[in-house]
C-alpha cells in the first residue's frame, strides 16, 4: 500500500524497460514508486524524491510538471505566496488534480503556506489577518487531499524575547483551527535560517512551539526541515561529523517521527550566517558530496526530499532532481 497516496503497489510488478528520454523519466520514476532495484544498488523500499512544482494555468499543471521532472512526491503553493486574496479553488479541477494525483501515484502532497503570514505579530490587524488566511490555506489543503501543510513560524519582531511571540503564535493557531476537520492533513512546521527576528531558527525552538500549541489545541504538528536554511543557521550538515551530531539533535528535540519532509536545497550562504539564499544541488555550501551522505543517511532515508532550488526554463530545475536522484544509494 502506497501511504501517501492510498493506492496498491504491486510487490513484484516489473518496471518498464529504461530508455533514454521521456522513457527514461517514466521508467525511473515507476521504480522509485515501486521500489525496483534496476541494478542500481538503490534499495527495495521506495524513495520519495520530487519538487516544488508550479500550478500555474491550472491545478494539473503541477501534475504535467512532475512528470516532466521524474517527481514522485511534490510541493506547491495553492495560491500565490505573497498576495492575500486568493480565488477560490475550482472544484472540477479540484477533482482532476486528486485523481491524477492518484493515478500517477505522487506523494507526499505539501502545500506551503504565504510566506505573508505572521501569526506572532504584536500588531493586531496584521495577526488576524494572518490568521483568517492561514484558515484559508488548511481549507485549501485539505480540500486537495494534502498531507501536509507547511508553515514557516512567523517574527517576533516586537518582542524583547522569542517566548511571547510563540505563545501568541501558538493562540492564534488555536483560534484559526477552531472545529477544523484535519482529516489526513498535517501542520507542519519548518525550520527557519534564522535572519532578523524569525522564529523557528533552532530546533529548541521549533519544539517549544510545538509543545506551546498542543498546549492550546490539539492538532496534528510535525516538522519541515530545509537543507539551505539548516548550514544558514548553524547546523554543520556539509560535514560528516556535523550530520551526524545534527541528525542526533533532531531526535532528541523534534523526534525523527515527526519530521515528515525535506526540503533539499543547497546554501549559497556560508554555515551560520542566518542569511536565506538557495542554490542548486552541488553548487552551494553544502556540496554534493554532502548531499550524498544526507539523502543516505540511515535515519532520514525513508524521508521525502523535496528541491525548491532555482528554476526556469533552462532545465535547472530537473537537473536538481535528477542530481538529488542520482545520489541515492
Amino acid at each position: 500500500m502506497n501511504v501517501w497516496t492510498g493506492t496498491r503497489v504491486p510487490a513484484k510488478t516489473a518496471a518498464p524497460p529504461i530508455t533514454l528520454g521521456s522513457c527514461w523519466i517514466s521508467g525511473f520514476r515507476t521504480a522509485l514508486s515501486m521500489g525496483e532495484h534496476l541494478g542500481t544498488g538503490m534499495p527495495s523500499q521506495p524513495r520519495r524524491i520530487g519538487a516544488h512544482v508550479s500550478i500555474a494555468g491550472s491545478l494539473l499543471s503541477a501534475i504535467d510538471e512532475a512528470d516532466a521532472l521524474g517527481a514522485n512526491a511534490i510541493q506547491i503553493f495553492s495560491r500565490s505566496p505573497r498576495m492575500w486574496k486568493a480565488p477560490p479553488l475550482d472544484p472540477e479541477q479540484v477533482a482532476a488534480f486528486r485523481e491524477a494525483r492518484k493515478e500517477r501515484g505522487i506523494g507526499p502532497l505539501a502545500v506551503h503556506a504565504s510566506y505573508l503570514l505572521n501569526m506572532a505579530s504584536p500588531d493586531r490587524v496584521n495577526r488576524q489577518r494572518s490568521i483568517r488566511s492561514f484558515r484559508e490555506e488548511l481549507e485549501r489543503a485539505r480540500a486537495l487531499g494534502a498531507d501536509g501543510l507547511v508553515l514557516h513560524p512567523g517574527s517576533a519582531k516586537g518582542y524583547e524575547t522569542p517566548a511571547p511571540a510563540i505563545e501568541v503564535l501558538a493562540r492564534s493557531i488555536a483560534e484559526a483551527c477552531e472545529g477544523f476537520n484535519w482529516e489526513r492533513l498535517g501542520l507542519w512546521l519548518e525550520n527557519t535560517a534564522g535572519g532578523g527576528a524569525s522564529l523557528g531558527r533552532t530546533f529548541e525552538e521549533l519544539a517549544a512551539i510545538r509543545e506551546t500549541i498542543l498546549a492550546e489545541t490539539e492538532i496534528p504538528v510535525g516538522f519541515c526541515l530545509d537543507t539551505a536554511h539548516t548550514l544558514a543557521a548553524g547546523y554543520d550538515i556539509a560535514t560528516p561529523i556535523g550530520l551526524r551530531e545534527t541528525v542526533k539533535t533532531v531526535d532528541r528535540t523534534l523526534g525523527l517521527d515527526r519530521l515528515k519532509l525535506i526540503h533539499a536545497n543547497d546554501s549559497k550562504s556560508p554555515l551560520g550566517s542566518r542569511l536565506d539564499r538557495h542554490e542548486h544541488i552541488g553548487e552551494g555550501k553544502i556540496g554534493r558530496e554532502a548531499f550524498g551522505r544526507i539523502v543516505n543517511h540511515p535515519k532520514l532515508r525513508s524521508k521525502p526530499f523535496v528541491v525548491e532550488t532555482p528554476h526556469g526554463a533552462d532545465g535547472t530545475h530537473q537537473r536538481n532532481v535528477q542530481a538529488l536522484r542520482s545520489l541515492v544509494r
